[in-house]
């Protein structure tokens, strides 16, 4: 079994900042992608960002320059840092992993389980 556990969301006042966890626990062989999602009432959910376990990055546009992904191999953990917080960037934020077990032949996505994050104004 393949656990992801997100921390850190709550609620901050515009311009404000907040750091997400997430950490990837059980019967794991390798990771390969971690990342982060969120999806605001009402609409779909959309990537916030993605890293690989070589440590390449990629942002939506629309937080580019004010997030930050970063991951610890060691500890199976994946971080956002989130800076310059708009009431735009209210949603529930996922985490998710490619992750493969030792019994698995090839990486399947695991997904959190959700934190809010709400931004207000």
């Amino acid at each position: 079994q393949v656990q992801l556990v997100e921390s850190g969301g709550g609620l901050v006042q515009a311009g404000g900042s907040l750091k997400l966890s997430c950490a990837a626990s059980g019967s794991i062989f390798r990771i390969n992608a971690m990342g982060w999602y969120r999806q605001a009432p009402g609409k779909q959910r959309e990537v916030v960002a993605v890293t690989t376990n070589s440590g390449s990055t990629n942002y939506a546009d629309s937080v580019k320059g004010r997030f930050t992904i970063s991951r610890d191999n060691a500890k199976n953990t994946v971080y956002l840092q989130m800076n310059s917080l708009k009431p735009e960037d209210t949603a529930v934020y996922y985490c998710t992993g490619q992750i493969r077990t030792p019994s698995g032949l090839k990486e399947y996505d695991y997904w959190g389980q959700g934190t809010q994050v709400t931004v207000s104004s």
